[in-house]
């Protein structure tokens, strides 16, 4: 795939079973649909339910860029973060995969570690935010596991100026070699507990 399968499929052999699966009868037909796979893994596996819009979608040769997010009190649709889904198969009926997120270092990155590189723990996290008054925590993923196999909170960010700061976390985990990692950082507090986040997919 070239990418670091986040979820919902470990392999590409579980996606097929699904794929098959579906062709016969089907089952969990949100894998089909790239935004619904986007708000299951906000919503769902990161438990950020209030983060439970499609607020918008772009389709190109490296898959789609689903936006997730809310709605403000004035009804305004706001993004918190910009999830990337491919098609996990060679099949037009492939089901998605988030395989990372858009970073925007005007708003909110996670920039370290790299996407797709090897960590141990404790591991350093960093990126960029512009805001006033952040707090930002860190949880680390996988998809074997229920729970994080690690947190960290918080680290207070951001500066009013345009530029805004960067920022850093030193954060402990629990993971198998040759595990695939999620990290994820998120901020909020303003409007709602989760307003913005980004992650990134690792490997022990």
């Amino acid at each position: 795939m070239g990418y670091q399968p986040l979820i919902p499929f470990a392999s590409l052999a579980e996606a097929q079973a699904w794929q098959a699966a579906d062709r016969s009868g089907g089952h969990q037909p949100w894998h089909a649909d790239a935004g619904e796979t986007a708000i299951a893994f906000a919503w769902g596996w990161l438990s950020f339910t209030e983060i439970d819009t499609v607020t918008s979608t772009r389709t190109g040769a490296d898959g789609a860029h689903v936006g997730v997010g809310y709605r403000d009190p004035n009804g305004r649709l706001c993004t918190a973060a910009m999830l990337h889904v491919v098609r996990f198969g060679i099949d037009p009926d492939s089901p998605w995969e988030v395989v990372g997120s858009d970073d925007n270092p005007a708003s909110f990155s996670l920039d370290t570690p790299a996407y797709g590189s090897s960590v141990t723990s404790p591991m350093t996290v960093g990126g960029h935010i512009v805001g006033v008054d952040e707090n930002i925590k860190v949880t680390v993923r996988r998809l074997s596991s229920q729970a994080p196999v690690g947190t960290y909170c918080c680290t207070p960010a951001g500066m009013a100026t345009p530029t805004g700061t960067d920022w850093a976390a030193t954060v402990r985990f629990n993971a198998s070699p040759g595990d695939v990692l999620t990290m994820i950082a998120h901020t909020g507090g303003h409007l709602q507990g989760v307003e913005r986040f980004a992650i990134q997919g690792v490997r022990t």
